[in-house]
C-alpha cells in the first residue's frame, strides 16, 4: 500500500526529532558545564560558546541563568 511509505517516513521523522532533541539537550548541558567550569577565567566566554553553538550570546546567558535558577548540577 501507499501508506507504508508514509508510515515509514513518519517513523523516520519522529526518530530524527528525538535524536535532534537529545543532541540539543547534550549541547546545552555541555555549554553550561563549560561556562560554569570557567566562570572566573577569561575564556571560554559566552561569546565563544555562542560562536561554537550558533546561539546568540543572549540565548547562552539565558540558558546559564535557567540552569542556575533550577539548580541544575554541574556535570563532572
Amino acid at each position: 500500500m501507499k501508506t507504508a511509505k508514509l508510515e515509514l517516513a513518519a517513523q523516520r521523522y519522529a526518530e530524527a526529532e528525538q535524536a535532534l532533541s537529545a543532541a540539543r539537550d547534550d549541547l546545552v548541558v555541555e555549554a553550561v558545564a563549560l561556562l560554569r567550569a570557567h566562570r572566573d577565567q577569561p575564556a571560554p566566554t559566552e561569546v565563544d560558546v555562542s560562536r561554537i553553538t550558533g546561539w546568540s550570546v543572549e540565548d547562552v546567558r539565558r540558558l546559564l541563568a535557567e540552569a542556575d535558577a533550577v539548580g541544575a548540577k554541574p556535570v563532572p
